[in-house]
């Protein structure tokens, strides 16, 4: 008897031939439903990336955008014709009894390029002749301002450094050294108004 036991148990613990799982293909309406979809995320994930590169600008050093570092040298003498830096779109001015400004080179009308004109001594934009003085004040033509801004860092040879405040003010220099100026092209300072 005890043999008839263990030949049906054996016979249980048999392994079975699995049977062959058929898998039907997609049908067409499946077929595009899978195909719509993923062109759908392709292109929102195209154009999330997309976004995100032009949103967060990478400006470097030495490109409009981004801070210029000169040497103390490139100031200009107080009273003095201004420095133009071409790559840098602004004038370097050192004005007699006020200080060092950044002038961003662009009128503030619509958007010419005055010029420094030494004869009168003053900034004169070729278009609509609006007049600045040498620092950036309006003083006539169709110009709703005066000259813009930028914000600008100067560290001295004593190893001071001042920044220019809020409002753009001239950044007194008081007879000390310049070792360099560091200008920031990403931050403009608006002057609104004629004062």
């Amino acid at each position: 008897m005890a043999t008839a036991s263990v030949t049906k148990v054996a016979a249980a613990e048999k392994p079975t031939k699995a049977q062959a799982v058929v898998v039907d293909p997609p049908s067409r309406r499946e077929f595009l439903y899978y195909i719509w979809g993923a062109s759908i995320v392709l292109i929102l994930g195209q154009s999330t990336a997309g976004l995100i590169w032009f949103s967060l600008p990478r400006f470097k050093a030495g490109e409009f955008g981004g801070v210029f570092s000169y040497p103390g040298d490139d100031v200009p003498e107080a009273g003095a014709a201004p420095t133009s830096i071409p790559s840098g779109r602004f004038w370097l001015s050192n004005i007699p009894g006020q200080g060092f400004v950044a002038l961003y080179g662009v009128c503030t009308h619509l958007g010419c390029l005055p010029k420094w004109v030494p004869t009168n001594n003053r900034f004169e934009c070729p278009c609509h002749g609006s007049k600045f003085e040498l620092s950036g004040m309006w003083i006539e033509g169709p110009a709703p301002r005066s000259m813009d801004r930028f914000k600008t860092r100067v560290v001295f040879t004593d190893g001071t450094s001042v920044e220019t405040n809020e409002k753009g003010d001239p950044i007194p220099l008081d007879g000390k050294q310049i070792a360099r100026i560091d200008v920031n092209t990403g931050a403009r300072v608006r002057r609104d108004g004629h004062v």
